[in-house]
């Protein structure tokens, strides 16, 4: 993805408030040269050329510095909330509501350091409207990315959105040398539940669970579920001390909890930190293994109970 530096663009007179006549029918006779019906289907070929969110607004960007300074550009809609690498706050923002008929995209935001001119306001205008429909597009792509990474019961990441951000961050550990932790855990005696009670009470009791972990992790953190009762954390910037109070909060949770208590529920985590030598394979071999050894050791403590 190409890196926005808007401050390294030319851009052109519009950016300024113009008061002479002369400019503003220069500006005029510009604007309607500038969107053309050949030019307006240009841009909207050229949008239409990714599906990516970051990609698209990096396209758009390139082509709105060459009518305003701006230091930074802002999206949010009701399921994206995205900023372009490189953007930066300024004195003011203007905000455009972008809708097509009147269904609402989302709102696109400009960091500027001086006010807009209505020439300004115009040209964007006609930019977002090039912008709407590939937009809309992009946005519907991402959203059935997200869907695909979920899990359908809890909404936690799945398996797959696991080893994609596994991935990631432990890449971005070894950049800015900080460490990640895997915390993997499974329900103990799940399977009676579901035995006993039938899976609609076992689903009851796995979102349940999900909600607990849910508010035993930092913001930072990162929750998933394998399927069946198998749940993961992941960590970034961690250490033992933030890998022991969330194991110290999943268990008090779960004592405390109305539901998970009638059912006598209880959780077996493995954990680990990340190692300079490790790859997503072998940090996962030994968070499984320590998880392996913590249900031996329930197994047979409940047992001699």
């Amino acid at each position: 993805m190409q890196t926005l530096n808007v401050l390294d663009n030319r851009f052109s007179s519009f950016s300024t408030l113009s008061t002479s006549p002369a400019d503003e029918l220069a500006a005029k006779q510009t604007y309607e040269a500038l969107f053309s019906a050949d030019r307006t289907l240009s841009l909207v070929e050229l949008f239409n050329t990714t599906l990516d969110l970051a990609s698209l607004l990096n396209n758009f960007s390139i082509e709105a510095t060459r009518y305003l300074d701006f230091s930074g550009l802002f999206f949010k809609s009701y399921s994206v909330n995205i900023a372009l690498d490189g953007s930066k706050k300024a004195k003011y923002e203007h905000r455009f509501d972008l809708k097509i008929s009147d269904t609402y995209i989302g709102t696109l935001t400009y960091a500027i350091n001086t006010p807009m001119s209505l020439i300004n306001i115009q040209i964007l205008d006609k930019l977002h409207q090039c912008l709407s429909y590939p937009l809309k597009n992009a946005i519907s792509y991402y959203d059935a990315i997200q869907l695909a990474m979920q899990d359908a019961l809890t909404g936690l990441g799945n398996r797959r959105y696991f080893d994609e951000q596994l991935k990631r961050a432990m890449h971005n550990a070894n950049r800015h040398h900080s460490v990640v932790g895997l915390v993997l855990g499974d329900l103990n005696k799940f399977k009676a539940i579901n035995d006993n009670y039938g899976h609609a009470v076992g689903d009851q009791v796995l979102i349940e669970f999900s909600n607990i972990l849910r508010l035993c992790i930092r913001d930072s953190d990162s929750l998933f579920r394998f399927g069946g009762d198998e749940f993961a954390i992941l960590i970034e910037n961690a250490n033992e001390s933030a890998i022991n109070l969330i194991e110290h909060r999943v268990s008090n949770a779960l004592h405390e909890n109305i539901l998970l208590s009638k059912y006598n529920l209880g959780c077996s985590l493995g954990a680990t930190l990340m190692n300079r030598a490790d790859s997503e394979q072998s940090i996962f071999a030994r968070a499984d293994r320590a998880l392996y050894r913590k249900k031996a050791y329930t197994a047979q403590h409940l047992s001699v109970i």
